[in-house]
């Protein structure tokens, strides 16, 4: 079954993904209009997001918000697909970074967490290995399709990225670490995690939730570099990446500083421009579940 809807799905995909950018846009503008007013895609769940992370805002500022940012996904997991097919050549284009020297100057001396959110465009991320030299690694959740996770994985093999699960993640880098092998892991690290395993909570968007503090723990305890990715959209199709370093030295860093400070930098990017961010998450659902010592 699984390689039934394989064979099925991946040509529109591949498709999709030779489209001529207007061609592709102009097909990003029909699938918003079916998903926003046909389909109604976790409308309520945006709504109820927006509101919760502005409540300052009018219904009209939210109700503009909202419909932006549809457009935006829309545009964002097409060009998802897009990657199979882009060149090294279009994406250094449209995926420009400003600072790369930041990051090449951290992993000359050591291994280094890159930390960022779902926004903008963080499947694009991928293009950062052509331009260090050390070995690029991804954290990812496994597709459930083994034949989807494997074209993943050859699409990543590209771009000099090396695709690890959460639970390979810790081992890898401590070998890597002992090894003296200099690497850049690249997270996205503002997902939810469960409430049993939650050791931190904290205000989020001015909503007290449970944080994933995987990447302070391994950087705490194996001395490793954490820089934020920060990626604004330029214009359709055009995004700018810039690093800002959070610390060169884990150990040396108090317990919560390092995502606390990826909490702001989140929070600062997402209130700059709050269209980009993945609001369809439920990123807030656990708000009512604050444990005694945190709240």
């Amino acid at each position: 079954m699984q390689f039934l809807v394989y064979i099925l799905v991946y040509p529109l995909l591949w498709l999709i993904s030779i489209l001529p950018f207007r061609l592709f846009y102009f097909f990003s503008d029909f699938v918003f209009f079916v998903l926003f007013y046909v389909v109604g895609y976790r409308k309520r769940v945006v709504s109820e997001n927006l509101a919760r992370a502005f409540p300052g805002k009018s219904k009209k500022e939210l109700k503009k918000i909202k419909k932006e940012f549809y457009r935006h996904m829309c545009d964002m997991f097409l060009e998802m697909v897009k990657t199979l097919n882009i060149s090294k050549e279009e994406l250094k284009e449209r995926y420009k970074i400003i600072n790369i020297e930041v990051l090449q100057d951290i992993v000359k001396d050591k291994s280094v967490l890159i930390v960022c959110s779902h926004y903008a465009n963080w499947e694009w991320n991928v293009s950062i290995n052509n331009y260090v030299n050390a070995k690029g690694y991804a954290v990812y959740q496994k597709i459930g399709n083994s034949y989807f996770d494997d074209l993943i994985k050859k699409i990543r093999a590209k771009w000099n990225t090396t695709l690890i699960t959460q639970q390979e993640t810790v081992k890898t880098v401590y070998r890597n670490v002992q090894n003296g092998v200099n690497s850049a892991y690249g997270m996205v690290s503002d997902q939810s995690p469960q409430v049993k395993r939650a050791q931190y909570w904290s205000e989020f968007m001015g909503v007290k939730v449970p944080i994933f503090n995987g990447p302070e723990s391994m950087a705490r305890k194996l001395d490793l570099a954490v820089v934020f990715l920060k990626v604004s959209k330029v214009k359709r199709g055009y995004y700018q990446a810039e690093f800002i370093p959070i610390t060169t030295s884990g150990k040396q860093t108090k317990k919560h500083q390092i995502t606390d400070q990826f909490l702001r930098l989140t929070e600062d990017q997402i209130r700059e421009k709050p269209e980009y961010y993945l609001w369809t998450h439920k990123r807030w659902k656990h708000r009512n579940k604050v444990p005694v010592e945190f709240q």
